[in-house]
C-alpha cells in the first residue's frame, strides 16, 4: 500500500464529532469526517457528493504536540425554535477549540487517488480551514515529500521527521499515535455517510505510543 501525509498546524483547531445543540466539541485529535470535509474542499467537491472513495482510505493521527484544549463562551441571538418559527431572544453556546496542536496525518490507499489528493491540496478549489471556517492553517496542509510510495500507514507515520520543533527543553521519547484498524478497542462516530444530510457511521481505532523522530523533517519552516 501507498499513503499520503499531510500536516495540521494551526493556532485554533476544532474536530468535533459528538457536537448538539449549544455545545460543540472538540477532539483532541483531527476526526476522520473532519479530514475528509478538508479533502472535498481541496478537490471542490459539493456537501451532495458521494465519498466512498474518501471514507475507504485507512487514516492515523500522529500528535507532534498536543493541543490545550479551550472553550469560548458565546450567545447567539433571535435564534428560531425547532418549529421554525418562534424565536428566544438568546442562547448561550459552549464552543470548545484546540490551541497550538501540530498532526501529521496519514491516508493509506491506491496510489492513483492519494495523487489526485496530494494535487489537490497543493492547489485547493476552496479554502482549506481546520475543522471551523475561522481556523485556518499557519501553514500549507500539503508536504512536498509527502506522498510515500510504497509505505504502509505505520512506517509512514514512524518514518517521517517532526513538523514542529519540539517545545522546551526535553524532547519526548514517544508521540501519540490513532490508528485506524476493525481491531481497535476504540469507537469513534466520525465516518461521513453524506454531508448534505448529515448522516455519519463508526470506526475503530486504537492508541499508542511510537518512538519520537530522530530528526526534523525537510518541511519544519
Amino acid at each position: 500500500m501507498d499513503t499520503l501525509l499531510i500536516r495540521l498546524i494551526a493556532p485554533m483547531q476544532s474536530w468535533g464529532v459528538q457536537s448538539q445543540y449549544t455545545v460543540r466539541d472538540s477532539g483532541l485529535e483531527p476526526s476522520k469526517s473532519g479530514v475528509i470535509g478538508l479533502l472535498c474542499a481541496a478537490l471542490g467537491r459539493p456537501r451532495s457528493a458521494a465519498l466512498d472513495d474518501l471514507v475507504g482510505l485507512r487514516m492515523g493521527v500522529r500528535v507532534d504536540r498536543e493541543g490545550d484544549l479551550h472553550r469560548d463562551y458565546h450567545i447567539a441571538q433571535d435564534v428560531l425554535n425547532s418549529d421554525g418559527k418562534k424565536t428566544r431572544p438568546s442562547v448561550v453556546t459552549n464552543r470548545y477549540y484546540l490551541a497550538d496542536a501540530a498532526f501529521l496525518v496519514g491516508l493509506e490507499g491506491e496510489l492513483p487517488l492519494l495523487e489526485r489528493l496530494q494535487q489537490a491540496l497543493r492547489q485547493p478549489v476552496w479554502t482549506i480551514f481546520l475543522g471551523r471556517k475561522a481556523f485556518a492553517p499557519a501553514v500549507p496542509v500539503w508536504l512536498r515529500d509527502g506522498l510515500r510510495v510504497g509505505q504502509t500507514l505505520e512506517e509512514a507515520l514512524g518514518g517521517y521527521g517532526w513538523i514542529v520543533r519540539p517545545r522546551g527543553s526535553g524532547v519526548p521519547e514517544y508521540l501519540r499515535v490513532v490508528l485506524e484498524t476493525p481491531e481497535g478497542l476504540q469507537v469513534r462516530p466520525d465516518v461521513p455517510i453524506s454531508f448534505a444530510e448529515r448522516r455519519f457511521s463508526s470506526r475503530r481505532v486504537n492508541t499508542q505510543m511510537l518512538p519520537a523522530p530522530a530528526n526534523l523533517s525537510a518541511e519544519v519552516l
